[in-house]
């Protein structure tokens, strides 16, 4: 099957992380596809961040799904622009943070995530409850910058280790899960230091995404996920017309 894994904001580096973590977990019949959206932040981080990533996500979307994807991966713990991605596509869209959380639901009553900064906490919070873990899950900042993760020269991996140290004590956390894409890589390596279990949504995104394609599942198009009604789009926005972009 052929899985297209989508970076909506615009580093390609970062891309390239994330593509290692998918294919790293993915069946050996699996072609993992890696896109990076060509418009929008080089990071997301907050609300506006997200808002304007949203177009180019779509964008990369449409195209993975005319070159013959079968499932789609959004790699952004905001799962940014979710519902839209699975209005558009008759394929299944998945969001990291989303398949991290029901992942860690299936092996611990009680578990962190540990995301970047204080305003990508708050929209990560607002992601746990709507999904139903605000009970059993708290999340954190480890006060670090997205782009942070990727200078060998910063303190950014030391301050989530020290944020998933703190967790242990505070939380009571039973199991971790990494609130950012961009720290992918590094889940086996905290899973080994911590001894518990550390959970990489781009890992869990995959084999779930593996699990819908093989049981034949797809995004219901009854009621909130109905495909887009046709309409003109003005504007900087005349591509996105819900026909011209499904044939673009």
């Amino acid at each position: 099957m052929k899985i297209c894994v989508i970076n909506p904001n615009t580093t390609s580096s970062m891309t390239a992380t994330i593509a290692d973590a998918a294919r790293g977990v993915a069946a050996p019949a699996t072609e993992i596809v890696a896109a990076t959206a060509s418009t929008g932040p080089v990071s997301i981080e907050g609300y506006y961040d997200e808002a304007l990533a949203v177009p180019g996500l779509l964008m990369e979307l449409a195209r993975a799904e005319k070159q013959g994807a079968e499932a789609a991966i959004i790699a952004c713990f905001d799962d940014t622009g979710l519902d839209a991605a699975r209005a558009l596509a008759n394929i299944p869209v998945l969001g990291i943070c989303q398949a991290a959380l029901a992942s860690a639901a299936f092996i611990a009553q009680r578990y962190t995530v540990i995301t970047t900064m204080e305003r990508s906490r708050i929209p990560i919070t607002e992601l746990v409850r709507r999904y139903g873990h605000a009970e059993r899950c708290n999340v954190r900042a480890a006060d670090i910058s997205v782009l942070s993760l990727e200078d060998p020269n910063s303190n950014s991996r030391d301050r989530l280790r020290s944020e998933i140290a703190t967790s242990l004590l505070e939380d009571r956390t039973e199991a971790i899960i990494l609130g950012c894409a961009g720290m992918a890589e590094l889940a086996s390596s905290l899973r080994a230091e911590f001894g518990l279990p550390v959970i990489d949504g781009v890992a869990a995104a995959v084999k779930q995404a593996e699990g819908l394609v093989a049981l034949g599942l797809s995004t219901s198009k009854q009621g909130a996920y109905a495909a887009p009604v046709t309409k003109p789009f003005t504007g900087m926005l005349s591509s996105f017309s819900p026909a011209t972009l499904a044939g673009s």
